[in-house]
């Protein structure tokens, strides 16, 4: 946090890796390029539109001026949270942070992100990539949904509970309605991404069985999250991805890297340790009217939908 000595020398090849790691990665992978596209069509206004690693033209014009900028803002003790996972002695540990950051002087209050606002989505937007490398078509669809921030009480738990309903695996309802009854897919899946500080995304992808359009697949999705909307869920189904959740929280416990970014992204999100201790029994207490509820947000108008397809 204090003492960065940067020079050209260092900052110039730095950057030149930084953009080779964008051109392998992105700029080569018509998946990963599909998704920047769905990303910025999602987020039109606010920051997350923008890919973690940065647009090529300017990661090109970064300097060593910027990084210092950067450091100077953001690596402040009031900016840092320190994390300790594993087998050790908590009054030690304390001691040891005292040591070693207890001399760095503060420097006042912590920097201010001034983040802008998503305006409320108005219309479906669909993005389509055709390109020779693709050999399989996906689809994907990206609803714009509170994160466990922004949520009201109990509404981010039902989005999760949701997400693992509909693609968490082969007794999910997507699995089980175009995999296997309808044969429109060969894969299916949800995700709820909801550690973020702003809203976030809840994703719905998958890949059609041969012959299948992905228009059709899509219109699939849309009839599966329909049908639940409408006739709701079973207390078995819910008990069932409860259950799951909660188990899968308890076993990545045992992994100290696991356990230490769990509590780490949750405290740089905004949220605090009782959010993590007590997230198992938040998901116990979801019942089936708070998932039948959290559908509404899986509304067409508020999702990207990205096509990927052969370039032939």
């Amino acid at each position: 946090m204090t003492g960065l000595v940067l020079t050209d020398e260092v900052v110039a090849p730095e950057r030149d890796v930084v953009l080779e790691e964008r051109r392998m990665r992105t700029d080569s992978d018509p998946s990963d390029q599909l998704n920047e596209a769905v990303q910025a069509a999602l987020f039109s206004h606010h920051p997350y539109g923008t890919p973690i690693i940065g647009w090529s033209h300017e990661i090109e014009s970064l300097g060593r001026a910027d990084a210092l900028a950067y450091y100077g803002r953001f690596y402040t003790p009031e900016n840092a949270i320190l994390v300790v996972a594993g087998d050790v002695e908590p009054d030690a540990v304390v001691d040891l942070a005292a040591k070693v950051y207890g001399a760095i002087p503060a420097r006042g209050e912590a920097p201010q992100r001034f983040r802008r606002r998503e305006p409320e989505p108005r219309a479906h937007r669909l993005v389509t990539l055709a390109d020779e490398k693709v050999e399989q078509p996906a689809h994907q669809s990206v609803y714009l949904v509170p994160s466990y921030r922004t949520a009201k009480p109990g509404e981010a738990e039902a989005l999760e509970v949701l997400a693992h309903l509909l693609g968490g695996g082969q007794t999910s309802f997507f699995f089980k309605s175009l995999v296997v009854d309808r044969r429109v897919a060969v894969s299916t899946g949800a995700h709820y991404a909801g550690t973020a500080v702003d809203d976030t995304r809840f994703y719905v992808y998958g890949m059609p069985a041969p012959g299948v359009s992905l228009a059709t697949l899509d219109g699939e999705f849309e009839r599966v999250i329909a049908e639940v909307a409408e006739k709701g869920i079973s207390e078995e189904d819910l008990a069932r991805a409860k259950t799951r959740l909660v188990a899968d929280a308890i076993y990545a416990q045992d992994n100290q890297a696991t356990l230490g970014r769990w509590y780490g992204s949750s405290l740089a999100t905004g949220l605090g340790l009782a959010d993590v201790l007590n997230w198992p029994a938040r998901i116990e207490a979801v019942t089936t009217d708070d998932v039948v509820k959290a559908i509404r947000w899986l509304d067409k108008r508020r999702s990207v939908t990205g096509f990927l397809l052969p370039a032939a």
